[in-house]
């Protein structure tokens, strides 16, 4: 969830609105990225372009833009402190949960931040 993370600021950070193809995150290689691009694509988050050959290790994707569930979910993730709290909370119990779980979560730390819960 980490990468995804990375991989969606780093399209938010992006000038233009336009993704970078395969955005650079350090501790990732690059079949890392694009096979995470390609699950981002698939759930919707971001727009992509399949550039998986017959010689490609895993499904490669080029990022070309966030979707409105794609910034949806970032404004969610964004904030450092709320992503530490909701996934650290995730790690101690041994939890693994989808992207939908997991949004639900940090949405709902969000609204506590602010009082509406």
């Amino acid at each position: 969830m980490e990468l995804i993370r990375k991989i969606l600021l780093a399209a938010e950070n992006a000038p233009g609105g336009w993704g970078p193809d395969v955005p650079r995150i350090e501790g990732f290689t690059i079949d890392q990225i694009g096979y995470h691009v390609y699950l981002l694509v698939d759930a919707g988050l971001v727009k992509g372009v399949d550039v998986t050959t017959n010689q490609s290790p895993a499904p490669e994707y080029w990022l070309t833009c966030l979707t409105w569930p794609g910034h949806e979910f970032l404004d969610a993730a964004r904030d450092e402190t709320r992503w530490k709290k909701v996934t650290g909370t995730l790690l101690e119990k041994g939890e693994s949960v989808t992207i939908g779980v997991l949004q639900g979560l940090l949405v709902a730390a969000m609204k506590a931040a602010v009082g509406l819960q």
